[in-house]
């Protein structure tokens, strides 16, 4: 292959990257690896190709790099499905880490009694690739109720909150879906229900968030942040009440090696061109 330089702003392959040779100077990049962050095109003048190494199509400026004939690719089919998977299976571990949270084993001994798995419900919201997934592998664990706008009417959706135990959220990151749980939605969350975000930190207020836990009234996990890393206010409740995961819900080596192969295929592609 011919020596091709790539700029990226993700560790998502920092651990393949021996045969690749990366640059920090964007004028010189000729492909940009790229995560979940945007980028400015006029930076690269010597762009001939952008890999997202990721679901999310939202920070991809797809029809300037139309414009531009400069290619864009995405993890190919066998590597999303390593990425929905994971994802799914990295949510329902978030539920279960807030559904039994770590236990005090010092002397003498406290048990304290639960209600049972069996007895919750979690609404997950959204079923594309991953919301699906979710909801399915939780149906053997819990009652599980779903909402998606494809499917339900927007009216459904106040009093499926209201009586979930846990909501998931797995839609998009468009325009329309910016603080999709701001304060109004938030409030209607049961006392001592726990929200679950592994999509994308926009979908919830910030603000609105933090004043809802602080008030002891629900809980939180996030793997996804409005900046990462996170360094906001939300930290003030960690890990109890706000858990955090540093933003690795679909990082399995098996998306990795994906990641890098169908990245490979791409430098062989625009390397026979002229």
């Amino acid at each position: 292959m011919k020596n091709i330089k790539i700029w990226t702003n993700t560790s998502v392959l920092n651990n393949y990257m021996e045969d690749l040779i990366f640059t920090d100077n964007k004028e010189s990049a000729e492909v940009i690896l790229l995560g979940s962050r945007h980028v400015e095109l006029k930076e690269f003048p010597n762009l001939r190709a952008i890999f997202r190494a990721g679901v999310g199509r939202d920070n991809v400026p797809e029809k300037e790099c139309k414009e531009k004939e400069i290619l864009v690719e995405y993890p190919s089919e066998k590597t999303l499905l390593n990425l929905f998977e994971e994802t799914a299976n990295f949510t329902i571990s978030m539920i279960m880490r807030m559904a039994y949270p770590k236990l005090d084993i010092s002397l003498p001994w406290k048990k304290t009694n639960r209600n049972g798995l069996q007895n919750k419900t979690c609404l997950v919201i959204g079923l594309g690739n991953i919301g699906t997934r979710v909801a399915n592998k939780l149906e053997n664990l819990m009652n599980v109720k779903t909402f998606d706008l494809m499917q339900n009417d927007v009216s459904e959706l106040d009093l499926l909150i209201k009586d979930a135990d846990f909501v998931t959220l797995h839609i998009p990151n468009l325009p329309e879906n910016k603080n999709f749980f701001s304060k109004e939605r938030l409030n209607l969350l049961k006392q001592g229900s726990i929200l679950i975000n592994t999509a994308r930190a926009n979908l919830v207020n910030e603000d609105d968030l933090y004043e809802i836990i602080s008030e002891g009234n629900i809980k939180a996990a996030f793997d996804v942040f409005w900046e990462e890393p996170y360094e906001g206010k939300l930290l003030e409740f960690y890990p109890d009440s706000f858990f955090m995961s540093p933003h690795v819900a679909s990082s399995s080596i098996e998306f990795f090696t994906g990641c890098k192969s169908d990245l490979d295929d791409l430098i062989k592609k625009i390397s026979v061109q002229p």
